[in-house]
């Protein structure tokens, strides 16, 4: 009988180490020794985590008792799993004798590279303050401060879009503000018209898709036109075919303006570009100690790594 995967997720990491320890002993008996159990006690209780499981771990026709192929077969997930229980018992204890859980955000894509080191800099470093960073879409963010995997999120918006922006669901402030500039490979301009030009697109439902679509694309100049080379929702991998020279893409200065100053990239100046605030976003309070310190942090902190 095999025994299924699923079970690994409702394993305790005491009865991990007991089917592990009969793994690596061979044995009931070597294995209660390594336990510091008797082993009457060990046999009980690793029939008490069979009826948990409501399934047989080991092979008892045979003498000695061995575990089952399809337990064998799970040693590796097992150890894996073992591992990632013994890692967070270790964090909450370091998180407790701290003081509390640390502070968790998430960051849209985008800005993941401008903003999270100077974020986790401010709170590490300057706060003393445990942190998880995490990374999604913006819509991901929004969802993720909703469910209350994170205490707050770092996200752009722009002040001509559509709609309301930043539903009212949730509290923002400012942070700074970036552009959306158009760029591209140096001999993509060299010589070339501007009728007809190559171009790295996003998606249209996601952000920056949303972005082109309603601000940029209807101001283009008369006779301008862009021809599609590539679609893609990672503004890292866009950033990349802009180097390779595959086509103009339309990218946060704060995240292409090293490759700007180098002559990698050139802006493409006759194209538009945007505008875009980056906000901290939260739910409306209260908040824990640690979350609201944090906020108040980087709200009234300085030297944003952003444009003025």
């Amino acid at each position: 009988m095999l025994w299924p995967a699923s079970y690994a997720a409702c394993m305790q990491l005491d009865w991990i180490e007991d089917i592990l320890a009969v793994i690596d002993t061979g044995s009931l008996a070597r294995a209660a020794e390594r336990r510091f159990l008797t082993q009457p006690a060990f046999t009980r209780r690793v029939r008490s985590i069979e009826e948990r499981l409501g399934t047989p771990l080991f092979d008892r026709s045979r003498k000695p008792v061995t575990i089952l192929p399809g337990v064998m077969a799970m040693e590796p997930e097992l150890r894996e799993l073992g591992a990632r229980l013994r890692r967070l018992e270790r964090d909450l204890k370091v998180s407790v004798e701290r003081g509390g859980h640390g502070v968790t955000f998430v960051c849209q894509h985008a800005l993941t590279t401008a903003v999270s080191p100077w974020i986790v800099r401010q709170l590490a470093e300057t706060q003393d303050l445990p942190v998880r960073v995490r990374s999604g879409n913006a819509d991901a963010c929004l969802m993720q401060l909703l469910s209350g995997e994170a205490d707050f999120a770092v996200t752009y918006d722009w002040p001509e879009a559509p709609g309301p922006g930043i539903p009212l669901t949730f509290e923002s402030e400012i942070l700074g503000y970036d552009r959306l500039v158009p760029v591209c490979a140096p001999h993509l301009l060299d010589g070339a018209g501007r009728e007809e030009l190559p171009a790295v697109t996003y998606p249209p439902d996601v952000f920056l898709g949303r972005v082109f679509a309603h601000s940029i694309a209807p101001v283009l100049a008369e006779g301008i036109s862009l021809v599609s080379k590539v679609e893609t929702a990672l503004t890292l991998a866009a950033c990349e075919y802009a180097l390779d020279g595959i086509g103009v893409a339309w990218l946060p200065l704060t995240l292409v303006k090293a490759h700007i100053e180098t002559g990698r990239l050139v802006q493409a100046g006759f194209l538009p570009d945007q505008k875009l605030r980056v906000l901290l976003v939260r739910l409306p309070g209260p908040h824990g100690g640690q979350s609201e310190a944090a906020w108040r942090h980087l709200t009234a902190a300085s030297a944003v790594p952003l444009l003025s």
